[in-house]
């Protein structure tokens, strides 16, 4: 099913509530990365009092939600090249200092999209074969990061399963993923299996088994 048809149904996320769902999860106290597209959304769902240090590549601890109007600092910009702003008592720095962070293991929690995601954890985001590469921060992320959470939606424009028994592109880690944030699930990776946990608003065991391609197990208990 196109991803056109999905949407007419009503059932799945939008790009807002998806990152929504995804800032329900994050606690007080935690360092959190966010990558482009969705990722970047969940600064905008999250306090704004400073208790979740969202932390930036290019160099800034403490981004909050995008900038508008007359918030607009053209010396603030996000890792994604977008206005943003910053809470009280955020830190600005260069990227050698920023990058030492996350090598240093001092993230809780990268937010990153993905092209494919393997039924192992194996993530798939900097690359399509044919296109322009773009690594970025990404692999730095994944391996520096406590928990890598993907937020993306669960097929492509072509209908086709995002998350894979095997990943096609050129892999960003492996074994890397913690959890998967789709449109229409959650999931978890434990054990090196994906595990779903959470189905979106009226859809149905049978729908996600249908439109993904990865093997799971189920696991609603909560």
């Amino acid at each position: 099913m196109s991803e056109s048809v999905i949407a007419r149904t009503g059932r799945a996320l939008s790009r807002e509530e998806l990152a929504a769902r995804i800032a329900r999860d994050l606690w007080p106290g935690a360092t959190v990365n966010l990558g482009i597209g969705i990722p970047l959304l969940v600064a905008d769902h999250i306090p704004a009092d400073g208790s979740i240090a969202i932390h930036t590549e290019n160099g800034l601890l403490g981004m909050g939600r995008a900038a508008t109007g007359e918030e607009i600092d053209p010396d603030l910009i996000g890792a994604g090249k977008g206005y943003t702003t910053a809470v009280p008592g955020a830190s600005v720095f260069d990227s050698s200092i920023s990058f030492g962070m996350i090598r240093s293991g001092r993230l809780d929690v990268t937010v990153l999209g993905a092209l494919e995601v393997s039924e192992t954890g194996d993530l798939a985001n900097w690359y399509v074969p044919g296109g322009r590469p773009g690594v970025g921060g990404a692999m730095d992320l994944v391996s520096g990061a406590r928990e890598v959470w993907v937020a993306t939606q669960h097929v492509d424009r072509a209908g086709t399963p995002k998350l894979v028994r095997q990943c096609r592109y050129p892999l960003t880690g492996r074994g890397v993923v913690t959890r998967v944030y789709t449109d229409l699930a959650v999931f978890e990776v434990r054990d090196g299996r994906l595990v779903l946990r959470e189905l979106a608003p009226g859809v149905g065991a049978d729908e996600i088994a249908a439109k993904t391609e990865a093997a799971f197990v189920t696991d609603l208990s909560g």
